[in-house]
């Protein structure tokens, strides 16, 4: 079973960074999930697919991987350059996009 030691990104509904600073050990579904037929929920019975661990920095996620001889993979985080705007940059005569209101 191979696991995958990443980064989370930041959720879309929040400003903060408060989630992405750990890094994640997660197990791969070794079983597809399937659909009850009464309820319609879908369920798996692959018990590792629940399992997260949380780990400071990359280096403590791929020694405990190495540790208990658990094969990985790591997912680098992608970097997104942030531009910073002002306020003001909304009511620039050079704008390229039109006012919409």
């Amino acid at each position: 079973m191979t696991a995958r030691i990443y980064q989370p990104a930041k959720t879309a509904t929040q400003s903060g960074s408060a989630r992405t600073k750990l890094w994640l050990l997660e197990f791969e579904p070794a079983s597809p999930r399937e659909i009850d037929p009464l309820m319609g929920w879908t369920s798996s019975s692959d018990m590792k697919s629940q399992v997260r661990l949380r780990f400071g920095d990359k280096d403590e996620a791929i020694a405990y991987a190495q540790k208990h001889g658990i094969v990985y993979r790591v997912e680098e985080p992608k970097p997104h350059p942030r531009k910073i705007l002002s306020y003001s940059d909304n009511f620039r005569s050079t704008r390229i996009g039109q006012w919409t209101h």
